[in-house]
This record gives structure tokens, sequence and C-alpha cells, in this order.
């Protein structure tokens, strides 16, 4: 391995349902197939379909001000695109159920990549054709003017043709392709056969979630692999026209963690949901597997199209996964990422509702050559009320009467504060207890650990010794940057008590240099996001 982490989150339940597919529904291509059918005889305002909106709406952990679907369950964020003044974003949905399964492309649009309203189905499985079983990740470009999605399907096959196989599925992976020239992207037209079908290899662990870019009349597409006991892989090909390809040979290659796995993605043998891209002089290599989300920086050779690595790291040490980005309308590049799970699938099923969109993070490279990231500064359009809290050499007495008066409702504030070493502690508290507790102290080796909820990683010292941090609350949700390089998003799911406040002591108040702090609004009325 590079000089990255040594360890490995493990796979929270949601992650493994979604790559293990058929471990928590057995006979899910066959209840997809019904699903539609029964889909279909719904009457579209039903009772139970009111009752189901109501209880949405009256949920406290259903987020406010980010993305999800109006119901049901969601994952990866597939094929975001600026499209004729408008940011459309497409992700895996399953429209009959809060669980995983009958994997279609949902769709949303959005002026500003915070405030959404929902389109209608972007993709949906064809029976008989080589996405019957599941239109999976992808991409969406600008191909001279025609919008283009490039997709995985997948339909069930033999065992020996297969190439995702976890001991109950045996699914062929194809990558497909759609356009359309409707400005708003709600009708899409697909190629009947697949652009690319998968490598005749035996040792082949996957072959999904395509991403793309051009270089001149060049398009180069890679595609999530890997090989068995060996690691996880982009494969790389080339077209001029997006429908004819040439296979070139692997982009990228990883290690095997040497831990037997019926799910190569649990192993490392499989890379997901990888993405590729230029950011100032050096090139971004992201992918997901063994649990977590990876970053890589290097130089990518334009003569051999081979990726050389130089630094390593994790994007995101929480409940963060599947990773994508894209360019806005000011050449920034664009984070999103999936918030994943962590209540068991009968507690989906009854909530009626599973993850949720990441906020958009902009990248951009450090000083010292690795990844840094910042929440886009679009999400200052949630703010509403700003919490005042005395700068400059004020009293310990009235440090702590001002986080006093710091009251966020229904759990959706912000906050942005900087906080001197060797140690800082803030929690963030309700009727029934604290909410999210922070703390950063010195290590042993000159380095610091950040603990968020009791989970904890190793940081290097802050600048200026003193660390910055910037969160999001969102009902269940609590998105946290620690130096704009280490994220970790969690999930709290217990019902809030009553306001959320800061519950400090006067001596973590002295270790504060800066605090501000907003009361975010919602982007809709009711939390359906619509």
């Amino acid at each position: 391995m590079s000089s990255g982490p040594s360890r490995h989150p493990q796979p929270t339940p949601a992650q493994q349902s979604r790559r293990e597919f058929l471990k928590t529904s057995a006979s899910a291509a066959v209840l997809a197939s019904v699903g539609r059918k029964a889909a279909l005889l719904r009457a579209p305002h039903s009772s139970s379909e009111d009752a189901l909106r109501a209880r949405l709406a009256a949920d406290p952990l259903r987020p406010q001000y980010h993305l999800l679907p109006a119901k049901n369950w969601m994952n990866d964020p597939n094929g975001p695109i600026h499209w004729k003044g408008h940011y459309h974003m497409f992700f895996q949905y399953n429209p009959n159920a809060a669980v995983w399964g009958d994997m279609h492309w949902n769709h949303a649009v959005s002026e500003d990549m915070i405030h959404w309203r929902h389109l209608p189905i972007a993709l949906a499985p064809t029976p008989g054709w080589d996405d019957a079983d599941g239109c999976f990740t992808g991409s969406a470009v600008d191909d001279h003017g025609t919008a283009t999605i490039l997709y995985t399907g997948v339909k069930t096959v033999s065992p020996e043709a297969a190439t995702l196989r976890d001991g109950v599925a045996h699914f062929r992976e194809t990558q497909c392709l759609a356009t359309s020239n409707d400005p708003m992207l709600r009708a899409w037209e697909k190629y009947k056969t697949p652009v690319i079908e998968p490598p005749q290899d035996p040792n082949l662990t996957g072959f999904r979630d395509p991403f793309l870019w051009r270089d001149a009349a060049t398009w180069y597409l890679g595609v999530a692999s890997g090989q068995r006991r060996v690691g996880g892989q982009v494969l790389l090909y080339r077209s001029h026209d997006l429908r004819k390809w040439e296979y070139l040979h692997p982009l990228a290659t990883g290690k095997w963690t040497e831990r037997e796995s019926k799910n190569p993605v649990d192993s490392g043998e499989m890379w997901e949901c990888p993405d590729f891209f230029s950011l100032g002089k050096k090139w971004v290599l992201l992918y997901s597997t063994a649990g977590g989300v990876y970053w890589e920086v290097g130089d990518f050779d334009p003569k051999e199209l081979v990726f050389h690595s130089e630094k390593r790291g994790i994007l995101d040490h929480g409940a963060y996964y599947a990773q994508k980005t894209q360019l806005d309308t000011h050449g920034n590049r664009v984070l999103w990422g999936w918030i994943t799970e962590k209540r068991p699938d009968s507690e989906l099923r009854k909530a009626g509702w599973a993850g949720c969109m990441a906020l958009p993070r902009v990248l951009l490279l450090g000083a010292d050559g690795e990844l840094e990231m910042r929440f886009a500064p679009n999400a200052e359009s949630l703010r509403a009320k700003k919490f005042s809290f005395p700068k400059g050499n004020s009293s310990a007495k009235e440090r702590f009467a001002a986080a006093k008066n710091i009251l966020v409702e229904n759990v959706a504030g912000e906050f942005l504060w900087s906080a001197a070493e060797p140690s800082a502690k803030f929690t963030f508290v309700d009727d029934n207890g604290p909410w999210v507790s922070l703390a950063v102290e010195a290590s042993s080796d000159s380095s610091a650990r950040l603990t968020v909820n009791g989970q904890s990683i190793d940081i290097p010292p802050g600048a200026d010794s003193q660390h910055s941090f910037h969160l999001f609350l969102d009902a269940s949700v609590a998105e946290l940057i620690c130096d704009q390089k280490h994220a970790i998003t969690s999930r709290i799911n217990r019902t809030p008590a009553g306001p959320l406040r800061i519950s400090p002591t006067e001596s973590d108040l002295g270790q504060l240099t800066s605090l501000e702090a907003w009361q975010l609004r919602a982007i809709s009325r009711d939390r359906l996001t619509t």
C-alpha cells in the first residue's frame, strides 16, 4: 500500500446491503419484477400513500435540507451535471421499498445545488434488455450538445457468464448508453445494446460504475473492477463517439487486504464508484472499497495513459460512500456522496425512507499536495438567524453567557469555530443529553486525536497551533470537516427533545479562538424535499 492509513473502516449495514445485493432480499430479481407490476396497480393517491406522506413529513429524523427522495430507498449519486442553467442530480433509487433493490435512476433539479425539486424517474430497467435487473451507477456528459448517460446495466445470467457473484446472485454487468434532447433531461432514449461488454476473465471481481473525461476529440472511460486475490482496479477504455470503445489497460490498481470475503468489495479485491479528474497541476483518483472511501493524488502519464499515485488518504471517515464529482458553473470541482444508514432494514421499512445526499463540497489541493475540501459556499443560502458570540479579549463569563444563548431548533444548524491546541472539546445537547460530542486531544507522537461521537481518527497538528471546524446538523445527519482535510459524517438516530444548545465548560470556551453559529432554513415545508 502507499503512504495512506493502514486502518480500513468496516462496512456499515447499509453499505453491505448495497454491495451484497441479495443477502437482505434473497429473491430481489423476482421481487423487482413483482414490485414494478404492483406499483402499476396501486392508486396514485391512496389513503396508505397519504398516511406515509404525513408520517414522513413529521419524522424528526428525516433531514430538512439534504437532498433525498420523497420516500423509499436511495443510494449512489449518479451523473451530476450542469445543463442549460440547472444542476441535475440522478441517484440510485428503489421506487417500491425503503431498502435496496430494483435500482432506477431518480432525478432532481436545482439552480444552486442546495434547493431541489424532483422530476420523474430518468432510467428504469427494461425487461429482456441487459439492464433488466437494474440500472446501476454511471455518469452524464455533454456530447456536442446531446446529454448522454453511460451506466451499468445488470441482468441475471448463468454463473459462468456472471461478473458479479456473491453466493446468491449471478449478474452480468455491461456498460449501457442513453441520450436526451429534452432541455430538462426528463425523457431519455436508451441504446438497445450495451456499448461495452465485460472482459472474459474468470478472475474478474466486478465491472460497473463508469466515469468519463474528454481530451480533445477522444473520450476516456474508466470502469470499476478488480482481480481476485490481487486488488481493485480501474479498467481504461477510449472512444471517439461514446459507442465504439477500445480497451487499453488498467488505469490504476490497488492491493488486496488479504482478508477472505464473499464480497470482493469488502476485501479490497474490487473498487466501486471511481472518479478521476485533474485538479491544479495534479490528477485525483477517488474510489470506494473495504468499507472506506479513498483519495489518491498523483500524476497522469499522457503517453502511457497510467496514473502514478503519490499521496493517499481517506475522503470521509464516517457514514459516507459512493463519491462522485462534477464541475460547477465557476469551474470548481464539487464532490457528492451518499450518506448511508446505520439502522437495520426492518427499521428502514418502518420509517419509509433511507439515505440522503451529502452537502456539496469543493475540492482543492493543499500546499502539501494533499486533498482538501470545503462545504460549497452555496450552503450559506440556508442561513437564517445568526447567533452572536464575543470576539477578541472577552471574559469567560461573557463567552459562557453567549454560548448559553445559542439555541438551534429542529436540529437544523451550522457551526464554524476554531480552537487552540493542545485540547478542545465541544458538546451539543438537547433535553435528553448529548447529541454530538467532539474532542481533539494531543497524542504522544505530536499528532492529535479527533473523536466524534465515539469515533476517533488521528490528525496532524493544526496550523498556527489550532484546529478549525465546520459542522452541519440536519435531523439525523451530522457533517463535520476539520482543518479542511478530515471529514466525518455521522448519523444520530434518536428522537430529538427540545432545541440543541452548546454545553461547554468555561475551560472549553477558553480554548475557542472564534465561533459562529446559525439557525438553518428547511428547503421544503414538509421534509419531503419537493
